[in-house]
């Protein structure tokens, strides 16, 4: 099933508008290339609802929040709405500063979303007013583990039946949920989070799978999901002796770039709750 959102998103080649944070612009936009969408980055209010009319998906993302787009991120989010195009949020940080977190809300109430996508703490704070921040890190009083991954799945579709949006959690386990289902899935590498902005890479990536399986936000979301901790596996196994974090984010992108439909479906690994 993983296979054909892939098939469709290599086929389609969705632009994907994404106002997204500085730290990570480069590595965002070269994530979208890799899983064959193409990016365009336009955070300016003056364009921001004609750059987003061009595009088929948006993604948006506060890691580096400030009041100039905030407004640029509404006027995207609301003309992406009357286009019927997907929206992805990823509210970097959300429970870490009041600017934060009352942005995430706000994007919440004027913005329909087609996938929310964060660590546990991000989405518990949205979800509950309750989550516990490490500045734009799940805090490890969060953290989803095997024990906790039936809290977990219970928050995510809760969340889900609220918003109208697939909500993805992604941890150690992550978690994809609308109101009814969730994909519980095991793939990645615990040195993905030595590498800042796979979070933000995935949110990117999420919004092109999106955008190239119309209808099927839960499924796309859950395929780019698993093929981020994929490629984090595949990644990991090609470091040599002397490699870093930096090579290893290098070959996380090049695994997506490499990755094809059927790595991708013998590869997952997950359970349907």
């Amino acid at each position: 099933m993983f296979r054909d959102m892939l098939e469709n998103l290599r086929a389609r080649n969705p632009l994907i508008h994404n106002i997204t944070n500085y730290v990570t612009v480069n590595d965002c936009a070269n994530i979208v290339l890799a899983c064959g969408a193409s990016p365009i980055m336009a955070d300016d209010k003056e364009e921001a609802a004609e750059i987003t009319a061009i595009c088929s998906g948006l993604n948006i993302n506060i890691g580096t929040l400030n009041s100039r787009t905030v407004e640029t991120m509404l006027i995207a989010g609301r003309r992406a709405n009357e286009l019927h195009h997907p929206v992805v949020l990823d509210p970097v940080g959300a429970g870490a500063s009041k600017l934060r977190t009352d942005t995430a809300l706000r994007l919440l109430r004027e913005i329909d979303f087609t996938v929310i996508r964060g660590n546990i703490s991000e989405i518990k704070t949205l979800a509950c007013g309750s989550g516990s921040t490490k500045g734009v890190d799940a805090d490890a009083a969060d953290k989803v583990t095997e024990d906790a991954l039936d809290e977990a799945v219970s928050l995510a579709k809760a969340f889900a039946a609220k918003t109208g949006a697939v909500i993805a959690i992604t941890g150690a386990v992550d978690v994809v949920a609308d109101a009814d289902t969730a994909y519980c899935i095991r793939n990645g590498h615990a040195m993905m989070s030595s590498v800042t902005g796979t979070g933000c890479q995935l949110s990117a990536m999420t919004a092109a799978f999106a955008a190239a399986n119309p209808g099927r936000p839960l499924e796309a979301a859950a395929a780019a999901v698993s093929a981020m901790g994929l490629a984090g596996e595949i990644a990991y196994k090609r470091l040599g002796e002397a490699d870093g974090n930096s090579t290893y984010r290098n070959y996380i992108i090049d695994a997506i770039y490499n990755m094809t439909p059927e790595k991708l479906e013998e590869g997952a690994s997950y359970e349907v709750r």
